[in-house]
C-alpha cells in the first residue's frame, strides 16, 4: 500500500448467510477444522493464521474478479477460505480488491476477516503487505498467530488437506515452509512471524514473497503435496473453461453487474 491507502477490516458475515453450505464445508476426504482453545493455540498445535489473496481483477478473463468465479456450486473465494479454515488456520483474513463490494454481498465467508485493499491494482505484492499488516499483533499481546499460511484464490485444486500438511511444518517463528509439487515449490506458503516484516518490505508490484523466498531458499522446508493437491491456477480463458467443465459463459451476476463492462485493472494473481 502507499502511504495514502488504508485497508478496511470487517468480519465476513455479509451476503448469502442462509447458504446451507456455510462457506466452510470441507470437501470429502479433507480434515475438519480444529476447535480454537481461546489461548492463542489450537487444540492440535500453534495458532497459524490463514491469509487468502483474493484481490485480483482477472484482466485476462475479461475483467471478471477471480474471487467471484463459480466453482463446484460456490465461488472460488468461498472454497479457498473454507479450505484454510478446514485445514486448521485461525484466524482467516481475506484480502479483497476488484469487485470488493460484490464479494461482500455475494460470498459466504463466515468467521473470516475481510481486508479491503484499495491499492490492489498495483500488484499482488501490495495485497500481501496489506494482509500481513492486518494480522500484525503487538508482541506484548498474548494469543496472536505465530505464523501465517498464504494461499491464492485462483488455485481451486489446493484444498484443506494441503493446508493442514503445510501448516504442520511450523516449528518456530523462524519457520519457512511451502508446498511442493513434483519437486517444484508452490502454494500454500507458511511464514513464521519472524519473517513478516522483511517479506512485507520486499513485496512490491507482482512479486509477492517470491524474491524473499529465493533469497532464503536454503531455509525453506518443502512439504510434498504431489497427488494431494493440484497447483494449477486460473489465469486464461482456457483455464476458465476447465474450471467450469463445459466452457459456458459465466452468469452475469457472478462476474459483473448487468451492463458493467470488463475491468481494466491488472489481472488477478500473477504467475508465480
Amino acid at each position: 500500500m502507499t502511504e495514502h491507502q488504508t485497508s478496511r477490516r470487517t468480519p465476513g458475515t455479509a451476503g448469502r448467510s442462509d447458504d446451507p453450505r456455510g462457506g466452510d464445508r470441507p470437501r470429502d476426504g479433507e480434515p475438519d477444522a480444529a476447535s480454537p482453545r481461546g489461548d492463542g493455540r489450537r487444540a492440535d498445535g500453534p495458532r497459524v493464521a490463514g491469509l487468502l489473496l483474493a484481490a485480483g481483477g482477472g484482466r485476462r478473463l475479461g475483467g471478471r474478479p477471480k474471487a467471484l468465479l463459480p466453482h463446484d456450486g460456490g465461488l472460488l473465494v468461498e472454497r479457498a477460505a473454507a479450505a484454510l479454515r478446514a485445514g486448521g488456520c485461525d484466524p482467516v483474513h481475506v484480502v479483497l480488491g476488484a469487485g470488493a463490494d460484490r464479494v461482500r454481498a455475494r460470498a459466504a465467508l463466515p468467521g473470516c476477516v475481510l481486508v479491503e485493499h484499495p491499492g490492489w491494482a498495483e500488484g499482488m505484492g501490495t495485497s500481501l503487505r496489506a494482509g500481513l499488516a492486518s494480522l500484525a499483533t503487538p508482541a506484548a499481546v498474548p494469543g496472536g498467530p505465530v505464523a501465517v499460511l498464504v494461499m491464492l484464490v485462483d488455485q481451486p485444486g489446493v484444498g484443506a488437506a494441503a493446508v493442514a500438511r503445510v501448516r504442520g511444518a511450523y516449528r518456530s517463528p523462524a519457520s519457512l515452509a511451502a508446498a511442493s509439487y513434483d519437486g517444484r515449490r508452490g502454494h500454500p506458503v507458511l511464514l513464521g512471524t519472524g519473517h513478516w516484516t522483511a517479506v512485507a518490505e520486499q513485496a512490491t508490484g507482482d512479486r509477492g514473497a517470491r524474491a524473499y523466498l529465493a533469497e532464503h531458499r536454503a531455509e525453506i522446508t518443502l512439504v510434498d503435496c504431489s497427488g494431494l493437491a493440484d497447483p494449477g491456477d486460473v489465469d486464461t480463458p482456457g483455464d476458465l473453461w476447465r474450471l467450469t467443465r463445459s466452457g459456458e459463459e459465466l452468469p452475469a451476476e457472478r462476474g459483473r453487474e448487468p451492463g458493467e463492462g470488463p475491468g481494466r485493472g491488472p489481472g488477478g494473481e500473477p504467475a508465480r
